[in-house]
Formats: structure tokens, sequence, C-alpha cells
């Protein structure tokens, strides 16, 4: 059986699920190239509103396949570079979509696995799954944007821990981090990232979206862009018909249909 990157729907909801049969899961280009064709579809669709993340069999992913990568050594350079910039483009088209994703994790989440989790809006982790990034256990740096994520995460001391060592790191420990904002009893993390994403739903689209789009930006911009841009967003969301429902709603104590 063959790596693929299997699409499915519940609702307003978009089920991404990693599949690789007997490698658990573990990463290949052409799901890098169904993912972003993927997301460029459901940023489309006014069908989908959220996008849930999900391993097959057990394991969000192992990352990388460590066989393909020793063979890969014997290939030019530019090969490699190519096949990566497949999966940076699958964390962009992640960060930048409009709409929330959240990955469910169960069992392990390695190297490109971790980090396919950590670009995601949420992460909902079963209790048990074990969180590593193995990249320096092969004398190997970080792809697929760790190195960023981590950094803008954590005290810059814990994300050299968890780089430099690979050591694994239970879901509680990174619930205490705030890097996991859920967990879940074993095998119950999709249904309670189905949940979550049930609540996403509700909400109006285009406020998330702008939420979305202003952590990604607050990062890069000074205190007085970043409250342009609050202003600019507000003002655009106040005049959309979504706050005219929702204002009307909460006024009159009922649920808005957005």
């Amino acid at each position: 059986m063959t790596a693929e990157l299997k699409s499915s729907s519940q609702g307003q909801t978009l089920i991404l699920t990693l599949s690789n049969p007997g490698f658990h899961n573990a990463l290949e280009p052409q799901m890098y190239a169904a993912g972003v064709e993927a997301f460029n579809a459901a940023e489309s669709n006014p069908e989908v509103r959220t996008i849930v993340i999900v391993g097959a069999d057990g394991d969000f992913s192992a990352g990388g396949n460590v066989h393909k990568l020793q063979a890969r050594r014997d290939q030019a350079p530019d090969l490699m570079a190519q096949q990566l910039q497949g999966l940076h483009h699958w964390i962009e088209a992640i960060r930048t979509c409009p709409k929330p994703v959240i990955a469910a994790v169960e069992g392990a989440a390695a190297g490109a696995g971790f980090s396919l989790a950590l670009a995601c809006d949420f992460i909902v982790s079963a209790r048990n799954a074990k969180f590593v990034m193995a990249y320096s256990n092969i004398a190997l740096s970080p792809d697929a944007g760790a190195s960023w994520h981590l950094s803008r995460a954590l005290p810059r001391q814990t994300a050299t821990e968890l780089l430099m060592l690979g050591g694994r790191a239970s879901a509680q420990r990174l619930h205490e981090l705030g890097l996991i904002n859920l967990l879940s009893e074993p095998d119950q993390a999709l249904v309670q990232a189905m949940a979550l994403a049930g609540q996403l739903n509700t909400r109006a689209p285009n406020a998330l979206a702008s939420i979305k789009e202003l952590l990604n930006d607050a990062a890069n911009a000074s205190l007085a862009e970043q409250l342009d841009s609050e202003c600019d967003h507000l003002v655009k969301n106040l005049h959309h018909a979504n706050a005219g429902r929702a204002i009307d709603a909460f006024l009159s104590k009922t649920r808005p249909v957005l």
C-alpha cells in the first residue's frame, strides 16, 4: 500500500487523514502535494469551515521515512531541497489558510509529524501520545517550521532542549507548556477534535479568519502597526452581515445562525 492523504467530510469539517501503512504514517512527497491541493480547495469552499488532520491506525505521523533519507544521501542535494520545499509549501498552506486547522494526535508525532501538528491552530492529543523532535537523533537539523514554531511558543531553553536532545515529550508536559490545547483519553483525540470543530463551526468564519491573520502577523508587527490592523479588521467585521446577526442574537438572548 502506498502513502496517501485521505480526504473526507463530516458536516462543515474537512478531515484529512495521514496514511502510510507499515511506516507509522511517515510523510511522503505525494502527501505534501495532496495537502496543498486540499487546503487550496478548502479555502475557496464556503461549505468547509474547519479542517482536522489526523493519522491512520493509531499514530499521527513518524515524520520522514528514515530508510528513504539514507537513500537520498546518494542523490543530488537539489533533489532533496525540492522535496522539502513541497513539505514547506504545505506548512505555509496550513498557516495561511483562513479557516481553523486542528491536529488530532494519537500515538507518535515525531520529527516532521510533530512539526506538522505545530503548524495547526489547535492541537488535541490523547494523554498517552508521544512527541519527539527526532532530528538530532540522526544527526539532522529540523524542518517543516519546527524551529520557527517552537522558538515563538516556548522559552529558548525549552525549545533548545526539545530540538537538541531529541527526547520524548509527553502530551501532559506539552499541555502544561501550552503547546497542546486539549487532552483526551486514548483513542478519543479525533472525537474531541471534532467536538472542538463543531464549536468553531458555529462562529462567524470572517471573524475567525481575521483572528488567524492578526495572530500570524503580530510577531513581526510593531504595536502601532498591529493596532492599525486590528482597527481595519474590526471595522470590516462590524459591517459584515454576521455581526448584525450575532449582535441581535446577543441582545435578544438567542443563538445566532452565522
